[in-house]
């Protein structure tokens, strides 16, 4: 196994042009060989792309140095030598890669040089399809009955896989339709995949058994394709998709590719039509690629990018195929979710609730539309479970806005100079005992009072616009305080003067006495928001009003018994306790009295009376996704509380309504298969009586 690194800090080799050529040669082999032959993957996709396109670079720098055998010229993969091997009538070709729009622009615009006078100018009807990312399948019926399946193998040819895919409930053995219309054999083109959601109930079950997970749907389709027992595919979760006719052999077939995928549902075959967009020009073609990257981890399937396909048949015919690709259609490839790096180290933040969380300090690599350089490692536990070691190559993964973390190690890849983390028995900030309750993954500094890392996430909690909403109060300045030891606890926060702060760097006369304002103006906010400020585990902004509302003062909620707090809406056991602990601490004792020096003094939350006329919607849970146009959503959560509702941030079966702006993606989504209430926000202030 290859131990060197397949991305060097240089590539600017000239003079050893032929060595890395060869180099990448072989590790461009060895990954086809995996992922085709094995069904399993050692280095993401995106990964992959870049050595394939630095070889292309470097064979077109040095055309006479190119191996015969290059795996640019190769389709696929090849043959396994248990399945018979199958001929394919016409090519089963891969496709050229665009990884942006402007690599798809480039290549609209070859084809137009191509066809010269007969581009048309209004730009070409294109057919865009997801890119489904399973294994492609040829079958092949003859007078409408299903008598071949083969895989692609390398191009042209492929394994015979008929008497599994006869295993696919998808696949029709006979189809329906006209038989009269049929040609007397033709063949269809598809891809086999198994949906996300039949993918995680499959390795649970093996989890269960004690089992290995599988990797990823992908690779377990085509492992599953080549069980040499047909009784093993079945038992696989498979599915099939058409997308493409093959060889044809009579009859009238469509003339377009949106018409081959209607034709194609009328016989019975599982096409993906809802998603499929017939658009003309490139414009049309680059928004949809936009829309389609935004919703894909709403799609039941796993897809990687977008397939663009000229429409026309005859135009298809027209502009052929260069190499190993057609010319008339192209992969635009979504940006990568998955790449390989360096983990150069690890690092402890200690959190608000003295949580002592590692983050995998990262070779910046560019990774689902951005660049990362850090990656949440959650707890020890997962240290250990990933047997993640500093100086690992790891593959990191983000998808769309979810923050980044380390999905394995490639160990393959190691050298021996790599070095395993030792997680420590101390608060690396304040050297505070490193405490592991039982059953609980992650360690926390013992000291919640005086450990500086604690007291800064504290203020910052203590300052936000759901807590005491302290207006100028942020990060920057706090640490400011910090360091010219200004403030040791929140209470000392109403402490400071106006004078104190209009001698610090970034502030002047006015502006520290509008923040003097603004912390005075916080010492009577009501109960709920001082509840949430003191930042007690297990008690967000919700169960803050719920407890406010319960008990009525700070006195009585910090009064009140585990019986009492148990008959509380939304406090179970585990909440409770973690309430009795915090009121008992003699440390939190002193911040309180302290607070209550300073005149921080929580006002009761006094109900207001609800609105007349208005709706009842006692006993109604209320979500808002995506973006509200007329007012904020903490406004329209308000206004649903206010009517006897409740407002939620997840949807369950237990949601009433969910009200979807622009932008809403898995909520709604979610909400929609629940068969749950989806409304917009004019039909939201309808019912509210807002307008």
């Amino acid at each position: 196994m290859p131990t060197s690194d397949p991305f060097p800090a240089s590539r600017a080799i000239p003079e050893g042009g032929l060595a890395r050529m060869r180099e990448l040669e072989a590790l461009i082999r060895r990954y086809d060989e995996l992922y085709y032959q094995q069904a399993t993957q050692e280095i993401p996709d995106a990964d992959y792309d870049l050595l394939m396109r630095e070889l292309e670079g470097l064979e077109r720098l040095h055309p006479t140095l190119v191996s015969p055998d290059s795996p640019t010229k190769r389709v696929g993969g090849g043959v396994a030598s248990e399945f018979a091997a199958v001929t394919h009538r016409r090519p089963m070709m891969s496709l050229a890669n665009a990884m942006d729009e402007a690599e798809f622009r480039a290549f609209d615009e070859r084809i137009r040089r191509f066809l010269e006078e007969r581009a048309p100018a209004e730009g070409f009807v294109y057919s865009c399809e997801p890119k489904f990312d399973g294994l492609a399948m040829s079958l092949t019926y003859e007078a409408g009955e299903l008598v071949l399946a083969a895989t692609r193998g390398d191009g042209t040819t492929g394994e015979n896989v008929t008497e599994n895919i006869f295993t696919i409930k998808d696949i029709p053995r006979s189809l329906t339709g006209q038989r009269d219309d049929l040609p007397r054999v033709f063949e269809v083109r598809g891809e086999v995949y198994i949906r996300k959601d039949e993918f995680k109930a499959l390795n649970d079950a093996r989890v269960a058994r004690g089992e290995p997970a599988f990797v990823n749907p992908r690779n377990t389709a085509a492992g599953s394709l080549r069980q040499l027992d047909p009784a093993m595919t079945a038992a696989r979760p498979l599915r099939f998709f058409a997308y493409a006719l093959g060889d044809v052999d009579g009859g009238n077939p469509p003339r377009t590719q949106h018409e081959v995928l209607a034709w194609l549902a009328e016989l019975g075959l599982p096409v993906m039509q809802d998603e499929v967009h017939t658009l003309t020009g490139t414009d049309a073609v680059c928004a949809r690629y936009r829309e389609l990257i935004t919703c894909r981890h709403e799609l039941p399937m796993e897809i990687d990018g977008m397939v663009v396909k000229v429409d026309s048949l005859a135009l298809q015919a027209e502009l052929g195929q260069v190499s190993k690709s057609p010319r008339w259609a192209v992969a635009m490839k979504f940006p990568p979710e998955e790449r390989s790096t360096r983990l150069r180290d690890i690092e402890l933040r200690v959190g608000r609730t003295g949580a002592i969380t590692p983050s995998a300090i990262l070779e910046p690599v560019y990774v689902g539309g951005a660049t990362v350089s850090r990656a949440t490692l959650h707890n020890e536990d997962e240290i250990r479970r990933k047997d993640l070691r500093i100086g690992d190559l790891v593959i990191v993964r983000r998808a769309g806005d979810v923050i980044p973390e380390i999905v394995r190690s490639i160990p393959e890849h190691r050298t021996g100079a790599e070095r395993d983390f030792v997680f420590p028995t101390e608060c690396p900030v304040c050297g505070s005992p490193a405490e592991r309750s039982g059953g609980e993954a992650v360690s926390r500094c013992s000291n919640p009072v005086d450990c500086p890392a604690q007291l800064r996430e504290a203020l910052i909690h203590w300052a936000g616009r759901n807590t005491m909403d302290i207006d100028g109060l942020g990060e920057k300045n706090i640490d400011t305080f910090l360091k010219f030891g200004l403030i040791r606890s929140v209470a000392e926060l109403y402490n400071l003067t106006a004078p104190q702060l209009a001698d610090l760097d970034r502030f002047g006369e006015k502006s520290a006495q509008n923040l003097i304002l603004a912390i005075d103006a916080s010492r009577t906010r009501s109960l709920d928001r001082f509840l949430f400020g003191l930042g007690i585990r297990h008690v967000g902004q919700s169960l803050s009003e719920i407890l406010a509302k319960r008990f009525g003062t700070l006195d009585a909620v910090r009064a009140a018994t585990l019986d009492e707090l148990l008959a509380t809406d939304e406090v179970g056991p585990k909440v409770a306790e973690s309430i009795l602990a915090y009121f008992s601490n003699d440390r939190v004792h002193s911040l309180l009295a302290e607070l209550d020096s300073h005149g921080v003094r929580p006002t009761p939350v006094e109900l207001a009376a609800r609105p007349e006329g208005g709706p009842d919607l006692t006993g109604q849970t209320w979500v808002f996704t995506g973006t509200l146009e007329t007012m904020t959503r903490d406004d329209a959560e308000a206004i649903v509380k206010r009517h006897g509702g409740k407002a939620s941030g997840s949807v369950s079966k237990k949601t009433t309504v969910v009200v979807a702006g622009p932008g809403a993606g898995s909520k709604e989504a979610k909400a929609r298969e629940l068969g749950v209430d989806v409304i917009d926000e004019p039909t939201f202030r309808q019912r509210l009586g807002l307008e």
